[in-house]
């Protein structure tokens, strides 16, 4: 027997909803039937969630746009209100973003406000990405950040710590397996100068507990650095 799973998709664009829904109707998802509900503005998406969380029949998944025609009445003026609400009464709906912004206030503040399992950049995905990127969250329980969206947080990384091009290009080599004595034949800079570097990357990354190369390499990996 097959589960029904519940997906809202709110955007402004009808033919963009609908290409969506025909996108994922073409897949088999064994012992589950999609059952697709539509929205295109924050007033008929409000009303949709509350009423879902009311009528027992909650929706499993939830694509919301960030750019939407506001519902004042409510104080829902874009997908990121919405979310807000998502997380207030359907706690265990899986929230994907979908935007045409990546920049990095931005995602982090979905990241830490929201904390939804996708975050997928309009202008950076087709119809195959699409797809992989719903398996991803669905199928596999991953988190799914499209590619613009990982650049912008790895960009904001570099710039919380004040990293350059040589940090990162040392922090690739470590990663790579490279010893640090050998790295200056990959990187113009002197071995001195790149065992400093290290050493400031590791206080800042390591928050000052010191530790090795490997813990350094894990310590960017978690950061998406590399």
């Amino acid at each position: 027997m097959q589960k029904d799973l519940n997906i809202l998709i709110v955007d402004d664009h009808p033919m963009t909803v609908n290409g969506y829904i025909n996108v994922l109707s073409d897949e088999e998802f064994k012992g589950y039937h999609l059952n697709f509900t539509k929205a295109l503005n924050c007033e008929e998406a409000y009303n949709l969630i509350t009423d879902s969380a009311e009528n027992g029949k909650p929706f499993d998944i939830a694509y919301l746009d960030l750019s939407l025609p506001p519902y004042p009445e409510k104080n829902i003026s874009s997908g990121f209100d919405l979310g807000m609400l998502l997380r207030k009464i359907l706690p265990d709906c899986i929230i994907i973003i979908l935007t045409m912004h990546s920049e990095a206030v931005l995602v982090d503040r979905l990241i830490k406000e929201i904390n939804p399992k996708g975050i997928l950049c309009k202008s950076d995905i087709d119809i195959d990405e699409f797809l992989n990127a719903f398996k991803i969250i669905f199928e596999n329980d991953d988190t799914y950040l499209s590619n613009k969206i990982v650049k912008s947080l790895k960009d904001k990384v570099f710039e919380t710590y004040n990293l350059d091009s040589y940090d990162k290009q040392i922090l690739m080599r470590l990663s790579e397996g490279i010893l640090t004595k050998n790295i200056p034949n990959y990187v113009p800079l002197s071995l001195s100068a790149i065992e400093k570097r290290k050493a400031r990357m590791k206080n800042m990354l390591l928050q000052g507990k010191g530790g090795d190369d490997y813990e350094l390499i894990e310590a960017i990996k978690k950061m998406g650095i590399i």
